[in-house]
């Protein structure tokens, strides 16, 4: 089942922009949309995630799956980011074990969100 990784792309992380330069939101999608992005997970990008203060932000979703919300992301976590998105696409319920899952993901976790009953 495909996974969605959205990505908050008008986070800008509780600070002011400089004029004419992109936000950290839309400079983290940006890093991940130019790599190799794992079997089964697409990138999507959001207008808000509603965590700004602890932005840039991300998500993990999957119909019947648990959700997970992330913050303090950056384009250096590009590779952790993926990492556990490829261990969330191959955990049938959404749940990676703890000690699976990328440190960013294990320290810089928001929420937990239960699957929709369908």
């Amino acid at each position: 089942m495909p996974v969605t990784l959205h990505v908050c792309t008008t986070c800008r992380a509780g600070k002011p922009l400089e004029e004419g330069k992109p936000c950290p939101g839309e400079r983290l999608h940006a890093a991940l949309s130019n790599v190799l992005v794992p079997e089964g997970v697409r990138i999507v990008p959001v207008e808000c995630l509603s965590a700004c203060s602890n932005g840039p932000t991300i998500a993990l979703s999957s119909r019947g799956r648990w959700t997970y919300v992330y913050g303090h992301m950056g384009e250096a976590d590009v590779a952790d980011i993926l990492s556990g998105a490829a261990a969330y696409a191959a955990a049938p319920d959404g749940i990676v074990p703890w000690r699976e899952r990328p440190e960013i993901f294990r320290k810089q976790s928001i929420a937990r969100i239960p699957p929709l009953e369908l």
